[in-house]
């Protein structure tokens, strides 16, 4: 009681913050990055080396109103084809503008729904990724999901393609709370579809499952979490729903008032949480839960774990680079976001360049920020000496910059000339404590809530 009393006071229960998958964040992208400045980053990226990949796939059955990602529907396979034909294109594009020998450390296809693409679409496209940027050693090809948009013969095309990670989206296994967010997925298609997946040799799965939904009690989310165990994700993100409508115009739809209060929220993380961990897995960074031999644990074992725009990951390339209407890329030199726009999109890849529209060129103040945010959504701590040898930083800059910190969040941090650590009891602040180490201006964005 007297933890949470301290959370209240500290505003936790009314802070909107960023979930810092970057940093900036994306409502500091401008036009100051364009179509040259992405073409010549993917120039500058040394022969040899490995990169990530990651394609867009914007197109899904049925719009799910909590989803607050660039999708659109269709009810026909001709759009998906038609798209499909545009990735190839700037696969293509992107082959020849790459030096000799690079291979991919990950290739992750994201949407949308990237299964509504039929069987011999998928081969297609794998084909043609491929033939451009080969898997390198030890790589991984994922994908997510949508148990109810996929068959045997997707399966089968996926993992003759190499896919050896899938990805599923659970969100509430409650048929009142799959209503009210317009998501009908039973436990038993999932089930299928995870029987499927693991029949195919498919090594690690991951499932999505949110909390802070419509109608969501602690009784509820225990047992969808309960669900979940019994399919034996290796690893599993804990999302809390952001409920966003002024920014996803879909989320209108779910009723405001039956959501649960920011209290509310906190128990039912909790809830999940304590559960998960009974279950013996590790806790990972904020949000996500992971098998002991899982990838994502031994990252963090070995302080290798990383953030990027997909959430938690043990992928270490600097550079990863997005395809697909909307996909952000990074590189060591900045951010690219291509047009979010499809039809803008496939209109600048037919004309035969990228679709980039903005981004953002790092300063060095940015990386050393950058590498402080993600340490600490990682980490929980901050490692003086390591900012001092890899930014240029001072002991007395760090410890004023610090210092600062614990002005506002007292003993939910601690601070030595080592760095600053999060003890457990503050890290429900994580992303508060984070954002004294943004230089942005928060009121560009309405982000989401706290927790």
């Amino acid at each position: 009681m007297e933890t949470e009393s301290q959370l209240t006071r500290l505003g936790l229960f009314d802070a909107r913050v960023p979930r810092y998958t970057s940093y900036p964040t994306a409502p500091h992208f401008s036009d100051a990055v364009g179509q040259g400045d992405f073409a010549d980053w993917i120039r500058a990226i040394p022969a040899g080396s490995q990169i990530s990949l990651y394609m867009h796939v914007p197109f899904c059955r049925r719009l799910c109103w909590f989803c607050a990602c660039r999708t659109q529907g269709t009810q026909s396979d001709d759009p998906v084809r038609a798209y499909a034909e545009v990735l190839k294109a700037e696969v293509a594009l992107l082959k020849s503008h790459l030096a000799p020998g690079i291979t991919l450390s990950r290739l992750h296809w994201g949407g949308g729904t990237p299964t509504l693409m039929p069987a011999d679409v998928i081969r297609d496209v794998a084909a043609h990724v491929f033939d451009a940027v080969p898997m390198g050693p030890g790589s991984e090809f994922s994908v997510e999901i949508d148990p109810n948009e996929i068959d045997d013969a997707r399966l089968d095309a996926l993992a003759e393609a190499g896919m050896n990670r899938a990805s599923i989206g659970v969100q509430d296994f409650d048929p009142e709370i799959q209503a009210v967010i317009g998501r009908d997925q039973s436990y038993e298609i999932t089930k299928i579809a995870v029987e499927k997946i693991r029949a195919r040799g498919v090594a690690s799965l991951n499932a999505d499952i949110l909390y802070g939904l419509p109608h969501q009690t602690n009784a509820r989310i225990a047992e969808s979490v309960q669900k979940l165990l019994s399919l034996s994700p290796d690893r599993v993100a804990l999302y809390g729903y952001a409920h966003v409508p002024w920014m996803a115009r879909r989320q209108q739809m779910i009723p405001s008032n039956a959501l649960p209060t920011p209290e509310e929220r906190l128990e039912l993380f909790e809830t999940a949480r304590k559960l998960f961990v009974w279950d013996g897995y590790r806790e990972i960074g904020i949000d996500h839960f992971a098998r002991p031999d899982d990838g994502l644990a031994v990252a963090q074992a070995n302080g290798m774990l990383r953030r990027n725009f997909q959430g938690y990951t043990d992928d270490t390339s600097p550079v990863l680079v997005g395809l697909g209407a909307s996909s952000i890329s990074r590189f060591p030199q900045g951010y690219a976001q291509n047009n979010a726009s499809t039809s803008g999109h496939t209109r600048a890849v037919r004309e035969g360049h990228f679709s980039t529209v903005k981004g953002h060129r790092f300063t060095p103040e940015d990386l050393l920020r950058a590498r402080m945010i993600e340490a600490l959504m990682c980490d929980f701590r901050i490692d003086a000496q390591e900012m001092c040898d890899k930014f240029g930083t001072t002991p007395a800059r760090l410890a004023q910059m610090f210092d600062a910190a614990q002005k506002v969040f007292g003993d939910m941090i601690e601070v030595s000339p080592k760095g600053l650590s999060i003890p457990e009891k503050g890290r429900p602040l994580t992303r508060m404590i984070a954002r004294c180490f943004d230089a942005y201006d928060l009121s560009k964005a309405g982000h989401s809530s706290a927790i």
